[in-house]
């Protein structure tokens, strides 16, 4: 077999330049397109990585937002819970403090009616002891129960001072000498002869009777009272009760 070296050769030739023509003419374009479209797509991919770091910056950022929110939600929430508690103490505070107040008030207004009640029925029951000691003692008002008032009346006019008696004795009006019952003949002239010689001078006296004395003598003027009975007695007991309730 004999080889043909210039066939070999032309053919070589035609390779080289078929190879030359399809690296300038047709590998080139297609290099640079494809490197066009590998630049394209690298610019694609970074601007996705971008978009991808701006969108996981804007979800961090929500993130952060929400958190905030939420922590001012707790923190307006305590707020909120603390002043309503505030509130509720003192509005509690208050209505036990008026609960107290009308308490105490109810208490006040209960024993001050317990103490008027009893101030009353103390009285009651004085005013009817009294009532009943002097029925008991007009059963009493004797002779001697007389003289005796007699006596005393006497000693009380002993024990004024003089300016009191002779302001009695010069009384325009008189002087009044009161007795229970209306005493008749010798009764009557001592009882006038007795206050007359207590008081000294001539003084103008006369008698006159008020049976709710009970029992007693007492003496009367324009001016001046002295008292010597039994019912001024038991008036004095009456008021001392009264002042002990």
């Amino acid at each position: 077999m004999t080889l043909n070296w210039w066939g070999l050769g032309l053919q070589a030739i035609n390779v080289l330049i078929l190879i030359w023509l399809l690296s300038r003419v047709f590998w080139r374009p297609v290099a640079g397109a494809i490197t066009r479209r590998q630049d394209a797509a690298q610019a694609m991919l970074d601007e996705g990585k971008t978009a991808q770091a701006k969108a996981d910056a804007a979800l961090a950022e929500v993130v952060e937002t929400r958190a905030e929110i939420a922590a001012e939600r707790d923190a307006i929430l305590v707020k909120a819970k603390a002043a309503a508690d505030k509130v509720a103490k003192a509005t509690l505070k208050d209505a036990q403090t008026k609960a107290d107040t009308l308490i105490a008030a109810a208490r006040t207004a209960i024993d001050r009616d317990r103490n008027t009640a009893r101030k009353e029925n103390a009285t009651r029951a004085a005013e009817l002891s009294v009532a009943i000691a002097a029925r008991l003692l007009g059963r009493f008002n004797t002779t001697e129960v007389q003289a005796t008032f007699l006596a005393q009346l006497v000693e009380a006019i002993a024990d004024m001072s003089a300016s009191d008696r002779a302001a009695l004795i010069a009384s325009a009006d008189g002087t009044e000498i009161v007795t229970a019952t209306a005493p008749e003949g010798a009764e009557r002239v001592e009882i006038e002869h007795a206050v007359k010689d207590a008081l000294g001078g001539t003084p103008n006296v006369r008698l006159v009777t008020d049976s709710s004395l009970i029992a007693g003598l007492e003496l009367r003027s324009g001016h001046f009272v002295l008292h010597n009975s039994w019912r001024a007695d038991l008036e004095n007991i009456l008021k001392e009760v009264e002042n002990a309730a």
